[in-house]
């Protein structure tokens, strides 16, 4: 892996249930770990749903590997990059030699 690549500044959160002061539970993002990462895959395409015209973007994003980052999963984490949010739709480990991570994402609809 060449750590030239890695020239983007990603934070990835996790999706937690906190309870605030009456007992009322919910969900909130809390930052979770943050790296460099190297962009690849952009794929920017528009669709027109309900009326509107929405981005569905894919882009996949490459990380070092550390015990942290082995822990992401598609269902309780979210990057965040250059302002706008992706939802991790797949972790893939690259065939488990301990190197890079790459996760596969699209950006959230708002």
């Amino acid at each position: 892996m060449d750590i030239g690549l890695l020239n983007v500044r990603i934070t990835i959160s996790k999706n937690v249930v906190t309870t605030d002061a009456i007992g009322n539970h919910k969900n909130e993002w809390v930052p979770f770990y943050t790296c460099y990462a190297t962009v690849s895959g952009e794929a920017g395409k528009e669709e027109t749903d309900a009326g509107t015209i929405v981005d569905d973007s894919k882009i996949d994003f490459t990380i070092r590997w550390c015990k942290k980052a082995a822990a992401l999963d598609s269902t309780h984490y979210r990057v965040e990059f250059g302002g706008e949010l992706y939802d991790i739709k797949a972790v893939d480990h690259m065939n488990y030699k301990r190197k890079c991570i790459k996760l596969s994402c699209q950006k959230v609809r708002r």
